[in-house]
């Protein structure tokens, strides 16, 4: 009798155990980044850029705090221990090489450009123009006369923006047709790995900041988009001639069908009547 207790007192003490520490586990799974819980937290200037965050496309991808400005996202006593990798908030002049980390084209485009080349002299550089956290996604509504007049005219920028919105209105057109064919059951992660690639070479054209490179990029571009564009349309056709087949298949199905019925019927009154 006394083992028999003891060995339930064992099991219940195990189930409870796996329970507490699962549970835990569960927590700790689903806990944002220290960095987040304190500064949410803090009024004024400290909290603002978790606020900012949200609404980033940084937060939509998953970048987190510790993503940029590195330390422990576990740890409130660690988080910001140069020894955890924190690197803070960079000066103006290391922003690029900061942001570069993970954009590494669009730095050395940016850094070849008139913009970088005045970086340190008043030039502008990635926060200047997309914000520090509330980052959002590039496209050619960043290039508007409200920000570009800060530092210059208009002019050259309403150029390069002319230039650049119809191939960013067919990127975002084939987007949307990957996204609605994807729907329909049809593989399209070559056509995406491919549309991705055109659209982050054709943005980084954004921060090269010269008309004639546009104008002579934009071209190739275009035809890199015209080839997507034709395998979506050849899907489309595909699909279009299966529903018509389909369609055709079922009216003769219905037709035999009927015509049967009505054979059918005509047998039956050709029997002679049993009755009589």
């Amino acid at each position: 009798m006394t083992n028999h207790l003891t060995r339930s007192l064992f099991i219940l003490a195990a189930v409870l155990c796996v329970q507490i520490t699962g549970s835990g586990i569960s927590r700790a799974d689903t806990m944002e980044p220290v960095c987040i819980q304190c500064h949410s937290k803090q009024p004024g200037r400290l909290g603002a850029p978790v606020a900012d965050w949200r609404t980033s496309v940084h937060a939509a991808n998953g970048i987190s705090c510790n993503n940029c400005h590195g330390g422990d996202p576990s740890d409130f006593a660690m988080a910001m221990s140069p020894d955890r990798g924190f690197l803070g908030a960079p000066k103006d002049t290391a922003i690029p090489a900061f942001c570069g980390r993970c954009h590494v084209g669009v730095e050395k485009d940016y850094l070849g450009s008139a913009h970088g080349r005045a970086l340190g002299r008043g030039g502008p550089q990635c926060v200047t123009c997309h914000g520090n956290h509330a980052v959002q996604l590039a496209t050619p509504d960043l290039i508007n006369e409200k920000s570009c007049t800060r530092c210059h005219s208009f002019e050259r920028a309403r150029i390069i923006k002319a230039a650049m919105a119809d191939t960013d209105r067919q990127i975002s057109d084939l987007e949307r047709s990957l996204a609605q064919l994807k729907t329909t059951g049809v593989v399209t992660d070559q056509m995406d790995g491919d549309l991705f690639s055109v659209r982050n070479q054709f943005h980084r054209l954004f921060h090269s900041v010269e008309v004639d490179k546009v104008r002579s990029q934009t071209a190739a571009f275009q035809a890199d988009l015209k080839k997507i564009r034709d395998k979506v349309d050849a899907i489309h056709a595909e699909q279009q001639r299966r529903k018509t087949w389909g369609a055709v298949v079922i009216g003769l199905l219905i037709g035999c069908g009927i015509l049967f019925m009505l054979l059918f019927h005509a047998y039956k009154a050709e029997l002679p009547d049993n009755d009589s």
